[in-house]
């Protein structure tokens, strides 16, 4: 998706050791014409999955998971890296790595909002090593919901998330991908 890619050239930071600064646009500071143009994309791409929800993680995911779930016409339910009081006592909770925190966090959802049946499309802002979206993918499967898509606005291709995820057997979308970003570069897959 050009739109993206430009922005991403124009704005983004390559920090080094595989981190792509994108919180001006994405994830800190959210464009909410950018993020439409992107939802309105991941929309068209899984039109055919027929999900009933699109699940995602807080709190970066959340933008793009919830402008694809406008064009669906679907609710978006985020796994919580905190439990609230207001959640229920039995949850659905799996543990993944983050990159970006350069720890283990919990992702947590509670069974109100995801359950036996549903058809789920996990909509998320990177795609990296997969870690974050198959720990999604966990929880949909203990909620004993159907994987049906993964989708993902950047693709950093040379941390092999898409291998990790193909034997799921579902649609992988990206609307970027990079293959890599030695020496402060960016490379686009075209």
């Amino acid at each position: 998706m050009q739109l993206l890619k430009d922005r991403i050239i124009r704005d983004g930071k390559n920090l080094g050791g595989g981190i792509l600064k994108v919180d001006g646009f994405i994830n800190h500071q959210v464009d909410p014409v950018l993020m439409d143009a992107c939802g309105q994309e991941l929309a068209r791409r899984f039109s055919n999955v027929n999900a009933t929800r699109v699940l995602t993680a807080e709190i970066s995911g959340i933008a793009p998971a919830l402008m694809t779930a406008r064009y669906l016409g679907l609710p978006v339910v985020y796994a919580r890296k905190s439990k609230p009081v207001t959640m229920p006592d039995t949850v659905y909770l799996t543990v993944a790595p983050s990159h970006t925190r350069g720890r283990s966090v919990e992702l947590i959802v509670s069974p109100e909002y995801l359950g036996r049946g549903e058809r789920v499309l996990i909509i998320d802002d990177f795609l990296a090593t997969g870690a974050t979206i198959l720990g999604l993918v966990r929880l949909a499967q203990a909620a004993g919901a159907t994987l049906v898509g993964i989708g993902a606005l950047v693709e950093k291709i040379f941390e092999g998330g898409r291998d990790a995820l193909m034997p799921l057997g579902v649609p992988v979308e990206s609307l970027v991908c990079i293959t890599s970003m030695d020496h402060g570069q960016l490379v686009f897959k075209e």
